[in-house]
């Protein structure tokens, strides 16, 4: 949302009597909390995946998150990754006061298909510094086979 800067002389009358004056503050107010939502759900978990011939190394920036809170499963070429986030924030003053206290709880899923099966006996998690490693080598197959047009 573009921030505004919008004068208004409070002695003037109708900058009194203007009913909608403080609307889109109020907007902003009402709707920040789910938009910081939406915008925490979509680029919360972000997921770069690089192949060589014969695995996919998977990184994902999961932060805040305990290890045992993250669950990846392999089904074929399907990766899924899911976490489950309690974040705790509290700020108190000199005196232990608290002054804010700010929690946010929920799930974080991710699910890609790769080109290729993996072979889930060998693949490997490490979670380290809120980054997710997932090292995911490629199942031994024949591979494709070449049809003979005729």
């Amino acid at each position: 949302m573009a921030n505004h800067l919008i004068h208004r002389d409070p002695q003037h009358l109708l900058g009194r009597l203007d009913p909608f004056s403080d609307m889109e503050e109020f907007m902003h107010d009402f709707f920040a909390p789910a938009l910081r939502l939406r915008e925490g759900a979509s680029s919360r978990m972000r997921v770069d995946i690089a192949e060589t011939e014969q695995a996919y190394q998977v990184q994902a920036d999961i932060p805040g998150v305990n290890k045992d809170d993250i669950h990846v499963s392999i089904d074929g070429n399907r990766v899924s990754i899911s976490a489950e986030l309690k974040d705790e924030r509290v700020t108190r003053d000199g005196g232990g006061k608290i002054v804010r206290s700010e929690r946010e709880y929920g799930q974080q899923y991710r699910s890609f298909m790769l080109p290729h099966e993996v072979d889930e006996a060998g693949a490997q998690a490490r979670y380290q510094n809120g980054v997710l490693l997932l090292d995911l080598p490629k199942k031994e197959g024949k591979g494709g086979r070449q049809l003979a047009i005729q």
